[in-house]
């Protein structure tokens, strides 16, 4: 079997992204990553007006958190 070459046997194996993660967090331009609120989806009418704009308002991840989150998105 001389001359028989694998193009697939020559390359590190790529690292699966987490979808569900993917799709909830992003980077920002200086780095840091980006999320969204929770308790801003539902069950509005109970919080109030100053409550609902500061959810609206981006959400950042706290330092202990990052490690865990680029595990899961290594191409971020």
């Amino acid at each position: 079997m001389t001359g028989v070459f694998h193009t697939w046997s020559i390359f590190m194996p790529k690292i699966k992204t987490n979808r569900a993660a993917a799709k909830r967090f992003r980077k920002t331009a200086s780095g840091k990553i980006k999320c969204g609120h929770a308790f801003k989806s539902h069950i509005l009418t109970k919080k109030s007006t100053k409550r609902k704009r500061g959810l609206r308002a981006p959400n950042h991840l706290k330092a202990c958190d990052t490690k865990g989150v680029s595990r899961m998105l290594p191409y971020l």
